[in-house]
């Protein structure tokens, strides 16, 4: 199963950290055992490596205006963590990662927007659920600067909550050739759809 270059990347560094006791063949080990990639979150070094540290996401104004405080009121330490903080969860441990319906919604975890149809999710081997568009106008994108690369992050363009990466030019047979790496975490699904706003377009900031 070919996997794109940023996640061989974190497989190996998530390795490498466990050294002492992961064995040398632990990328093919974690592939068949998804639950110990679960304490990857709780890891200062790769929480804060594998983040975002987009800037103009925080000077953006979005409808929804909770504070931090009420923000931890209505989530859980983890997704507090990852929408709100910018983390990320480990891969291959989410639980839309290999869930596939033929219709439905994707909503943000925080505020419930709708994010992307069932229609846009393809399998990507990537170890993140994987969508190659978006519904129109519910996500901005954002320049991320981390690992010494560029990077685009997205985000809910209702509650600024993070959502993951958009790549593009990864050779994915998808009408767009881009794929949204998404953290489970910051989704829901709704097996029916909810009311779109049509006419608006992808944000950018």
């Amino acid at each position: 199963m070919r996997l794109p270059p940023f996640s061989s990347l974190l497989r190996t560094l998530y390795s490498f950290s466990h050294l002492t006791r992961v064995r040398a063949s632990a990328p093919h080990s974690l592939q068949r055992n998804p639950a110990s990639l679960k304490s990857m979150p709780t890891i200062p070094f790769l929480g804060s490596l594998f983040g975002s540290s987009s800037t103009s996401n925080n000077k953006m104004s979005y409808p929804d205006q909770r504070t931090p405080d009420e923000w931890r009121a209505v989530l859980s330490k983890d997704q507090f963590r990852v929408l709100r903080e910018k983390g990320t969860e480990a891969p291959f441990s989410g639980k839309y990662d290999k869930f596939f319906s033929d219709s439905g919604v994707y909503t943000c975890a925080g505020c419930d927007a709708p994010l992307y149809k069932a229609n846009h999710k393809f399998k990507s081997g990537c170890g993140w659920p994987a969508y190659f568009d978006s519904i129109p106008g519910a996500v901005t994108r954002h320049e991320d600067s981390t690992l010494g690369m560029t990077r685009i992050e997205i985000c809910c363009a209702n509650c600024g909550g993070h959502l993951g990466h958009v790549f593009k030019g990864e050779g994915y047979p998808t009408p767009t050739d881009e794929r949204h790496c998404v953290n489970s975490i910051s989704l829901n699904f709704s097996p029916k759809d909810k009311p779109i706003q049509e006419g608006a377009k992808d944000s950018k900031a």
